[in-house]
């Protein structure tokens, strides 16, 4: 590893939310309580990212009150910084999940009409101060998919990243639940991920968002490097694409990766993973993976393999967030999956 780097802060845009988990496996109409944690695509990678040493500096609006200084003390809790927020609007988003099994499907519920996140205005962020120290800029398409609002300050933000240099990495993360304020996300989003020089997609989110389509007749391999051919003639800035990849092995899940970096691809093993505790947020840690690895100027292999140790590490851990560590991570990815007992 190279420790002679410039310290990275990575600045992160997307919306504070509360998740209301139904509890001990029942449904919707069973619940008799909900167990609350703090998530969002962009507060997860920064919480993650801070466990692994690098400074985050996450950027939404919040109303004033204590739900939202609830979720700010969970990110706080994992130094993320949290100083760049602004204030204002009438409530937090929400959104409630069912946890399913290996017969039906989890499903979620979004609560986020009307949120302090989906009636941002421009001008509200200063954003050539705010990012006026980072190294980076990370963003994920359901800000966008919020509000048409927020997705013109997330327009807002991507440009003055853009015009200082910064590089820029997004996640697709296409939710079909969002999208409701009238506008089909290929109206939106290829304008927004015009400038990403680092993507994390999958191949339906590339078809929704450019109409890109590859065979499914042919192997993952071959449909991954085909889009990532068709998308550089979308996003000209494009460098570097990570896709997860999951399939049904009977209850298992299996797990992998595909990298392409500087011209050159790489893959990683197929992890079996016999019990997913949680799968909310492995996405997420995948994508902190990715930018620690690239971050600290791994090789192309060890850069994926650190997403999708952490991708499933993720699915182990209740919550929307990866709370992991560094060794913990390289073990994984020296070892694999382990039932002992450290101690």
């Amino acid at each position: 590893m190279n420790t002679n780097i410039p310290q990275t802060k990575i600045a992160t845009f997307g919306e504070l939310l509360l998740r209301m988990s139904v509890p001990n496996g029942n449904r919707f109409t069973q619940a008799g309580e909900m167990k609350i944690h703090v998530g969002g695509a962009e507060a997860n990678v920064c919480v993650l990212l801070s466990q692994l040493g690098i400074s985050t500096d996450y950027i939404t609006r919040l109303p004033q009150n204590d739900l939202a200084q609830l979720a700010l003390n969970e990110l706080q809790k994992y130094k993320v910084n949290t100083t760049n927020c602004i204030y204002g609007g009438d409530r937090l988003g929400l959104y409630f999940v069912e946890a399913g099994n290996q017969i039906r499907q989890s499903q979620v519920i979004y609560d986020r009409s009307n949120s302090s996140f989906a009636t941002i205005g421009e001008k509200q962020i200063n954003w050539e101060e705010v990012l006026s120290d980072a190294t980076h800029f990370h963003w994920s398409g359901i800000s966008p998919g919020v509000s048409y609002e927020a997705g013109l300050v997330c327009k807002e933000a991507i440009l003055a990243a853009h015009k200082k240099g910064i590089p820029i990495s997004s996640d697709f993360n296409f939710r079909s639940k969002l999208w409701q304020y009238g506008k089909h996300p290929s109206e939106i989003m290829p304008e927004l991920l015009h400038y990403s020089t680092i993507t994390v997609a999958d191949l339906d989110s590339v078809e929704i968002y450019f109409g890109i389509k590859t065979d499914p007749k042919e192997s993952e391999e071959n449909r991954f490097q085909k889009t990532f051919e068709l998308l550089k003639g979308k996003m000209p800035f494009l460098k570097t694409l990570a896709m997860s990849f999951r399939k049904s092995d009977g209850p298992a899940h299996l797990y992998s990766g595909m990298l392409l970096h500087d011209g050159n691809f790489y893959q990683t093993k197929e992890n079996k993973i016999h019990l997913v505790t949680d799968q909310i947020g492995s996405g997420d840690a995948f994508t902190a993976g990715l930018l620690y690895g690239l971050s600290h100027q791994l090789s192309g292999q060890e850069c994926i393999d650190w997403a999708v140790a952490c991708g499933v590490i993720k699915q182990s851990i209740p919550g929307d967030f990866a709370i992991t560590n560094p060794a913990e991570i390289s073990h994984f990815i020296k070892n694999g999956s382990s039932n002992r007992i450290n101690r």
